[in-house]
């Protein structure tokens, strides 16, 4: 048990680390670079496909078909699905799949979608309460608006 809690640990800094590199690189070539928005291409498409080499194969499908995937949360079992974007992107489903609210929180720098959601899963699989006490919490009309 001790040695999967490290290993989870372990996995969730080396995906922040990776993410923290990728981030700096990004903004040294962009600074650099004349031609950004074609490096910016190159880099959502590399962040795109890292994230799916990540993401289990039904993960995958989900992603490549509807652009969300699911996760189940590592402290409470919670499942969570997390779309694509950077913002208020992840929603906390109940047992029955309904939205109970959306969360919001993104590691620090200018990322491209695939990292932000990369390191959202790996943060919501291996510390989910961590992640969620940093997290801006907003919720979802469950009935028809009334005026």
């Amino acid at each position: 048990m001790t040695q999967q809690i490290a290993l989870a640990i372990c996995s969730f800094i080396l995906a922040l680390l990776g993410t923290v590199l990728l981030s700096a690189l990004s903004l040294v070539v962009a600074r650099s670079s004349s031609n950004s928005r074609s490096f910016r291409f190159e880099t959502e498409a590399r962040a795109l496909a890292l994230l799916k080499s990540w993401l289990s194969p039904k993960q995958r499908a989900s992603y490549e078909r509807f652009r969300y995937f699911d996760v189940i949360g590592s402290d409470t079992g919670t499942r969570y699905r997390i779309h694509h974007g950077t913002q208020t992107n992840i929603e906390e489903l109940n047992g029955t799949g309904h939205h109970v609210c959306k969360w919001c929180f993104v590691p620090d720098g200018d990322l491209v979608a695939g990292d932000v959601m990369l390191a959202q899963k790996v943060a919501l699989e291996t510390n989910e309460r961590g992640a969620l006490s940093v997290a801006h919490r907003s919720f979802v009309s469950t009935g028809p608006r009334r005026f």
